[in-house]
C-alpha cells in the first residue's frame, strides 16, 4: 500500500452453520491483500437470508484496491447502497416482505482503518490486551439504552434483544454508520456475525485473540459459540496488524 505503508495484514475467517439451523445464511470475507475485510448476516428466511448475504460480500469483493481511505470508505459505502436497491428489487419481485442482510466492514490503507456497518454484526479490537466493541449494535435493545428508556441490567432479559433496527434491504435508502481510527502494530481486529456475540462473552474473545494467531483464534471462537450452544449461524474473521518496521521487533536474516 505504498511505501509510507510498512504495515502487514494478515487475516482468518471462519463460519460454521451452529447446532440449530439447517443453512449457513452468514458469508464472510477476508481480503488481507486488499485490506478489505467483511460479515455478512442475512435475513429472509427460505434461503433469501442466504441469498442477500452471498450479494452483500460479492458486491463489496468487487473494490478495487484504493488511493486513500476517504476514498475506500466513500467506495464501499457506494456498494452498500447498490446492493440496498437490488434487495429491495428482489423483495418486491419475489413478493417478500424483506431479504436483508446485516453487514460490518473493515477497510485498511496504510497506517489507518475505517468501518462501516449496518445492523447487529460487529467489530472488537483487541490492542495491549483491551478488548473493545467499537460498533453500537442497531437493535431494538440499543435504540431504548440511547434514549435512556432501558438500563443495563434488563437489556439482558429483554424480550425482542434480536429486533435489528437497520440492515441491507431493509428500507428504501440504507443508513451505514462509518467510523475511523489509526492502527498500531499488534492490534487484532474480530468482525462478527451475532451467532457469535450472543453466545461468547468478552473475556472469551479476549482469551482467544491473545494467542495473536488469526488462524486460531477464528477457530477457537467458533468452538466457543458451538460449545454454549450453536443457536444461530456463527461468522469470526479476525485480522492482526504487524509494523514491519517497528524498532521493537526482532528480525532474522539469514543471508547475513
Amino acid at each position: 500500500m505504498g511505501d509510507a505503508a510498512p504495515f502487514q495484514w494478515i487475516s482468518a475467517a471462519a463460519s460454521h452453520v451452529g447446532r440449530v439451523r439447517e443453512m449457513n445464511e452468514d458469508a464472510c470475507l477476508a481480503q488481507p491483500a486488499k485490506g478489505l475485510w467483511a460479515v455478512a448476516d442475512g435475513m429472509g428466511g427460505h434461503a433469501l437470508g442466504d441469498f442477500a448475504s452471498r450479494l452483500v460480500i460479492e458486491h463489496l469483493n468487487r473494490l478495487e484496491p484504493p488511493n486513500s481511505l476517504g476514498q475506500f470508505i466513500c467506495a464501499a459505502r457506494q456498494r452498500l447502497q447498490a446492493v440496498n436497491q437490488l434487495l429491495r428489487a428482489e423483495a418486491t419481485l419475489r413478493k417478500a416482505r424483506i431479504i436483508g442482510s446485516t453487514v460490518v466492514v473493515l477497510l485498511a490503507f496504510e497506517r489507518s482503518c475505517g468501518y462501516l456497518w449496518a445492523g447487529d454484526s460487529r467489530l472488537y479490537l483487541y490492542r495491549n490486551g483491551r478488548l473493545t466493541q467499537l460498533t453500537r449494535d442497531h437493535n431494538q435493545i440499543e435504540e431504548l439504552r440511547a434514549r435512556g428508556c432501558l438500563p443495563d441490567e434488563d437489556a439482558a432479559n429483554y424480550p425482542t434483544h434480536n429486533i435489528i433496527t437497520r440492515a441491507v434491504g431493509a428500507v428504501d435508502t440504507l443508513d451505514v454508520d462509518e467510523e475511523t481510527l489509526s492502527a498500531i502494530d499488534g492490534d487484532m481486529f474480530m468482525l462478527c456475525s451475532d451467532g457469535l456475540s450472543n453466545e461468547v462473552d468478552e473475556p472469551e474473545m479476549r482469551r482467544a485473540l491473545a494467542s495473536g494467531d488469526c488462524r486460531q483464534a477464528s477457530e477457537n471462537l467458533i468452538e466457543m459459540a458451538l460449545e454454549h450452544g450453536g443457536r444461530d449461524n456463527i461468522s469470526a474473521v479476525v485480522v492482526r496488524v504487524e509494523d514491519l518496521f517497528s524498532s521493537d521487533r526482532t528480525v532474522l536474516n539469514p543471508a547475513l
